[in-house]
């Protein structure tokens, strides 16, 4: 019998009690943003912590800070020490961190300052970012966002404190154990990374005279994404954006089948690309199955002339250093977020060397 189990068995015999958020709080509260216009709000001695930096982590310092008169001046409020913070709108809607410094927060961020005779701050923390898939889920609207009501009545397993502890205490020593693995793991990843690339780029490497040049829009039609701002459905047609381009097919994200066949006159084929031109830029995904696939404006179209060119050998080359220097040429980096027109997208130069030439290449890399 684990440890766990001989205090749960010990404490709570009759089973460990399910209490609702607000019931183990002595506060919850929102913050609130100092207008953006008045630069004597910005720049001051109080932390201000907005929500993408809550990432299931500890929080002991913020991006941006802001002064006595800014505080004054809006709804943003300091909460103490080691309260548990829930991220409610935008992408990190769910994630949850706690802070070991008092601060303020913008109105994104659910603070609940725990009651310390009833939880633990870091038990509660531990449980949140457990339910962080279903939290998430809860979320209404264009941006899914979520609201303090919600998280107020979230309901979570609230053991006797002394289990609580050794709930954190072993929690925290695996923390710290996958921390120190992922470091090391990342390390290697990103040297066996490096190493692919290098490899990419010298097979991708031609002399002028063995390959033909063209530019894009001479092998490819290239099409951007809807404009239209996405509701998001619970089921319907998956959709694409530069979050999830790695594989878009298990995005969580979907619009309805009227949407889709009202916005997309362009929809997407196999051997197609997705290619990110916002934000982001060169990243690419092969469409390689016949299932229907929205996509934002973020995302540019690339249908190839198949007979020309290899769909695989021009994704792998758009995202060679070669081919983001080409697209590099063309970014508006003064624009936020940075992006290349889809006109830009056609006029960059891909090396064209024999189909044969090509497959090998994909086959190798």
């Amino acid at each position: 019998m684990s440890k766990i189990e001989e205090l749960i068995k010990q404490y709570c015999p009759d089973g460990v009690e399910i209490k609702k958020i607000k019931d183990i709080c002595n506060n919850i509260t929102s913050g609130g943003t100092p207008s953006s216009g008045v630069s004597a709000y910005y720049g001051g001695d109080i932390p201000w912590l907005r929500t993408q930096e809550v990432d299931f982590c500890e929080i002991n310092s913020t991006g941006m800070t802001i002064t006595e008169e800014g505080l004054k001046n809006s709804s943003a409020k300091w909460i103490p020490s080691y309260c548990v913070i829930v991220a409610m709108y935008g992408a990190t809607v769910g994630k949850v961190g706690y802070n070991t410094i008092p601060l303020t927060t913008n109105q994104a961020c659910c603070n609940l300052e725990i009651n310390s005779d009833k939880a633990n701050y870091k038990y509660i923390y531990y449980c949140l970012s457990n339910q962080y898939e279903n939290i998430k889920a809860m979320g209404q609207g264009s941006q899914t966002n979520i609201n303090v009501q919600i998280v107020k009545n979230l309901e979570i397993p609230v053991p006797p404190l002394t289990v609580q502890k050794e709930i954190v205490s072993i929690l925290d020593n695996f923390t710290e154990l996958t921390a120190e693995l992922t470091a090391e793991l990342t390390a290697e990843l990103t040297a066996r990374k490096q190493q692919y690339n290098f490899y990419r780029d010298k097979l991708l490497t031609f002399e002028d005279s063995k390959v033909e040049w063209k530019k894009l829009k001479d092998i490819c039609e290239v099409y951007d994404g809807t404009h239209q701002t996405p509701e998001y459905k619970n089921s319907g047609v998956k959709f694409a954006s530069v979050e999830n381009i790695t594989n878009p097919y298990e995005t969580l994200k979907y619009i309805s089948v009227d949407d889709y066949n009202k916005n997309y006159k362009i929809k997407p084929q196999i051997n197609d690309i997705l290619m990110t031109r916002i934000g982001s830029i060169g990243s690419c995904y092969v469409i390689d199955r016949n299932e229907d696939l929205a996509y934002y404006v973020s995302l540019a179209l690339l249908r190839p002339n198949n007979s020309i060119i290899n769909s695989v050998f021009l994704k792998y080359y758009i995202e060679s250093n070669f081919g983001k220097k080409e697209l590099y040429k063309r970014t508006l980096i003064h624009a936020v977020p940075i992006k290349i027109n889809k006109n830009d997208i056609g006029e960059i130069s891909v090396a064209i060397p024999s189909l044969e030439v090509q497959e090998r290449i994909v086959n190798v890399l």
